[in-house]
This record gives C-alpha cells, sequence and structure tokens, in this order.
C-alpha cells in the first residue's frame, strides 16, 4: 500500500496536472519578447519621422534594448532562482506591459531611449524564467524536449512573425501600435500565469550579490557597444575605451564569482562539456545568422520594391521551419544524436546562408523562401537540442541561472553579428560611384540613399539607386559568405564539443 502511494506521489511529481496549460502561458512571454526585438526595425522610419532623433539617438533608440537585456539576463536569472521564478516573471510581465505604454507614446528621442531601456530590464526577466519554469514543470525528460521545442520554436516563430504583425499595424496605424500590442497579452499572460504556473526556487541560493551584478551590466554593455562602434568607426578611443572597461569589469566578475560562497553565476557550469558546447553552438549560429536576417529584411524592401507586410510575409518561411523542427528536435536527437542533430543543423543553415551569396537585385522568391526555409529548419533543430542539453546539464535549482546563459549568448551572439556582418555590408556598400550633389547621407545606408534620391532630378535619382541597389546586394552576399562560415565552423566545433552528449532518457547516443 505504501509503495504504490509512493509511486503515485512520484508519477504526480512528473507528470504535473496542468503543465501543458501553463507551458502556454510562458510561450506567450516567450513570443511578445521575441516579436518586439524584431517589430522595431520597421517602425523606425516613423519614429524618425515623428521625433526627429539625431543619427547617434536613433543608433541608442534601436540597441538599447539589447544593451539591457544581454547585461541583465545572468543577473535576472540568479534573482529567480532565489525570489522565486514565477514571481519574477508575473513581476516583469506587469512593467513589460507598462513600459510599452511609455514607449508608444514617447514624444522625445530622449524619453524613447529611457524607454526602451526600461523595456529591457523587464524584457530580461521574461526569457530566462520561462526556460526555468520548464526545467521545473517538466521533469520526464522526453516531455520536457518537446516543452523545450515549442518554447524554441515560439521564439524562432516570434522573431518571424514580428516583422508581419509590425508591417500590418504600421500600414493601418500609427507607430505606438507596435508597442500597444504587448499589453493584452501581458494582461493575460498575467492573470492566467497566477493561477496555473507553480512557484519554483533554489532552496538555498545565499544571497544576491549586487556587486556581481553591477559587474555582469557593466561588462556585457562595455562589451556589446565596443563591438558595434569598432565595427562602425573603427579604433575610435571610446570604442577602444568601452572595450577595455568591459573586458575587465567580465574578468573582475569572473574571478568574483570563484570566490563566492553563493555565486550570482556558478562557473562550475562550464566545466561540463556539453553545456559549454551548447552555449558556444548557439553564440556562433546567432552571430552568423542574426546580421544577415538584420539586412535582408532591407533587401526585400529597399531593393526588390515589397511593402513592409509583404516583406514580412516573404520571411514567414524560416518560421515555418523553426516550428516545425522544433516540434521533433528531441525525438530526432534521441534516435540518432544530439551532436548530429546540432551540428547537422548548423551545416544546413550554413548551406542555406551559402546559397544567399546568389543574390541579385532580380533574384526570384523560390530561391529565398527555399533557403529561408532551410535556416529555419536547421536552426530549430539546433537551438531546441542546445537549450534542452543546457538545462538538462545542471541542477533543478540552478535553472535560472544556466537559462540566462543560454540567453545571454544568444543575445551576445545576435549583437556581435549585426555588429560584425554589419560592418561588411556597409563597407562594401560605402564605395559605390554616386553622381554628382549627391548627399553623403546616400553612402552611410540604402535607406539613406532612397531619402537623398527623392530630392536629385529623375536621372540622377535613377542612376544613384542603381548604384546603391547593386552595392548593398554585393555586400550582402558577402556578409552571407561570412555567415555561412561561421555556421560550417560552429558545426564542426559541436560535432566534437557535443561528442557523448545525449538527451536524458537513457538511451544511446
Amino acid at each position: 500500500m505504501t509503495s504504490a502511494l509512493r509511486a503515485a506521489t512520484t508519477t504526480e511529481v512528473v507528470k504535473r496536472p496542468g503543465r501543458w496549460l501553463a507551458l502556454g502561458v510562458l510561450v506567450l512571454a516567450v513570443l511578445l519578447v521575441a516579436v518586439d526585438a524584431t517589430v522595431l526595425g520597421l517602425a523606425t522610419p516613423y519614429i524618425s519621422e515623428d521625433l526627429k532623433p539625431s543619427g547617434t539617438q536613433l543608433l541608442w533608440i534601436g540597441d538599447v534594448y539589447s544593451f539591457v537585456i544581454a547585461g541583465l539576463l545572468v543577473s535576472m536569472g540568479s534573482l529567480g532562482d532565489r525570489i522565486g521564478r514565477k514571481r519574477l516573471l508575473l513581476i516583469g510581465a506587469t512593467a513589460f506591459g507598462a513600459v510599452s505604454v511609455l514607449n508608444a507614446y514617447a514624444t522625445t528621442p530622449e524619453l524613447m531611449i529611457l524607454a526602451r531601456a526600461l523595456l529591457g530590464v523587464a524584457g530580461a526577466t521574461l526569457m530566462p524564467a520561462t526556460l526555468a519554469l520548464i526545467r521545473n514543470l517538466f521533469q520526464d525528460p522526453r516531455e520536457r524536449s518537446l516543452a523545450v521545442g515549442v518554447w524554441g520554436a515560439t521564439a524562432s516563430a516570434g522573431a518571424a512573425v514580428g516583422p508581419v504583425v509590425g508591417g500590418f499595424l504600421l500600414e493601418h496605424f500609427w507607430w505606438g501600435s507596435v508597442f500597444l500590442i504587448n499589453l493584452p497579452v501581458m494582461a493575460v499572460l498575467v492573470v492566467v500565469g497566477i493561477r496555473l504556473l507553480p512557484e519554483s526556487r533554489d532552496p538555498a541560493p545565499g544571497p544576491w550579490d549586487l556587486a556581481s551584478v553591477a559587474l555582469s551590466l557593466v561588462g556585457m554593455i562595455g562589451v556589446v557597444y565596443a563591438v558595434k562602434e569598432l565595427a562602425a568607426h573603427g579604433l575610435a578611443p571610446d570604442a577602444l575605451g568601452a572595450a577595455v572597461l568591459g573586458a575587465g569589469a567580465l574578468y573582475w566578475f569572473i574571478r568574483r564569482q570563484c570566490a563566492l560562497p553563493a555565486p550570482l553565476l556558478d562557473m562550475r557550469l562550464f566545466g561540463n562539456r556539453g553545456f559549454s558546447g551548447a552555449v558556444l553552438a548557439d553564440l556562433l549560429s546567432v552571430l552568423g545568422l542574426s546580421g544577415l536576417v538584420f539586412f535582408l529584411s532591407q533587401y526585400l524592401q529597399l531593393v526588390q520594391g515589397r511593402r513592409p507586410f509583404e516583406a514580412g510575409l516573404a520571411e514567414l518561411p524560416a518560421a515555418v521551419g523553426a516550428v516545425v523542427a522544433g516540434l521533433v528536435a528531441g525525438s530526432c536527437a534521441r534516435r540518432f544524436s544530439v551532436r548530429s542533430v546540432v551540428a547537422g543543423g548548423l551545416a544546413a543553415v550554413g548551406l542555406a546562408l551559402a546559397a544567399l551569396t546568389l543574390l541579385d537585385r532580380s533574384t526570384g522568391y523560390p530561391l529565398i523562401g527555399t533557403a529561408l526555409l532551410v535556416v529555419g529548419l536547421g536552426a530549430g533543430f539546433s537551438f531546441t537540442v542546445t537549450a534542452d542539453v543546457i538545462l538538462s546539464s545542471v541542477p533543478k535549482e540552478q535553472a535560472g541561472a544556466a537559462s540566462a546563459v543560454s540567453e545571454t549568448a544568444y543575445e551576445l551572439g545576435a549583437a556581435l553579428g549585426i555588429a560584425v556582418l554589419g560592418s561588411i555590408v556597409t563597407g562594401v556598400y560605402r564605395g559605390f560611384p554616386a553622381p554628382p550633389g549627391t548627399p553623403a547621407a546616400a553612402h552611410e545606408s540604402l535607406g539613406g540613399a532612397v531619402e537623398a534620391a527623392s530630392a536629385l532630378p529623375a536621372d540622377s535619382a535613377h542612376t544613384l539607386m542603381v548604384a546603391a541597389r547593386e552595392a548593398f546586394v554585393d555586400g550582402l552576399a558577402l556578409a552571407a559568405g561570412s555567415g555561412a562560415a561561421v555556421l560550417l565552423a560552429a558545426s564542426v566545433a559541436a560535432w566534437f564539443l557535443l561528442r557523448g552528449q545525449r538527451l536524458q532518457d537513457g538511451a544511446e547516443h
């Protein structure tokens, strides 16, 4: 009788009632953060026209959100381990909704920058909390693989759906609508999450070390800012200063974590080869992908002349591929092996990017759509399995901190990708021959060339746009080739680093 009761209790713990409905709540949070990360790009021209920011202010409006998220992810993941992941998620969701209103109704560039920074603080609480809660909701390894697949597919789909939603809203409403759409989603998340989500935390977490929080924030922001500035302006004093400050803060952060009895981030996690290999695979794959996807949106709109909504729809195959792959990735990793699925996924993305080196101004959609579908499939397989490996590599009490490391790798890879691959596109683009009287802004970006052409005579405008578009496509092709090289290198690294790694269920891999 006692053993039967014990078995039933064990089953109940592993198969928590309402866990799939709870997953739906977590998915809402992931969807919102992913959409918000991509929707601003489409709204930027409208914000520029309304708020009239300087060039530097415009860069900060675009970058400060990712800067703050990258700087706070580890700290917020550790805070969730301490005060409770459900509590942190609900507080962050409420703040995210409130600050979205501030973004929508910002009246000056300075207020917009502040609002985007505050949105980054709120966003940093959501992503690690969702993945850590999945670790505790789904204790059965196979169910957890499927749940992580749904989580990863939603994140990928959100990034692709963002331009579609943003394009639709911008064609029918004012630019603030892209932020106000967050409110009803966050309201549902909070109301339903209070009822369905279980609380979980580290039972013996130790104090939350504020000095480590500050070092993490300064270090990550310094490094990401330096990379962006070095890519854009070369060896400028402010970029070098930020690099030294950021690297020094991160070095001090690591030393402090090794010395603290209850660190913000347990550095011993990186002694696990599977954990380190999965984090490195995420970093390199996002680096190779993000810059190219960022500029592909401009290609579809400014080179091929698609409207924002149409350009967003054109990118949907990536979301479809990511969703399909995410849902079956765990099963494939168990049937074959972790390293073959991750390395194969990264190699597929690399080959798809290599195919995009063939782009020209008149490239038909079948090539673009097929490449994006393969990118989505490969990324879906890789990101889902690496997230599962990262969660499985740590005790559930450290799930928040481990999830934050995964998300930090993603954010850092995105920043590095846009900076490095963006510098390649910009470097090739700037050299195109322009007709006399062309403003200097035309050589800064393709959007600047479009604006400059509107003030030139018809013949000069046509000559300018032909040369600018050809230069942009040349830069995009070179960036695609560079991204392909990074992804193929990541595939090789994953093959060796994930050797012998398996998803939990006792099967051989």
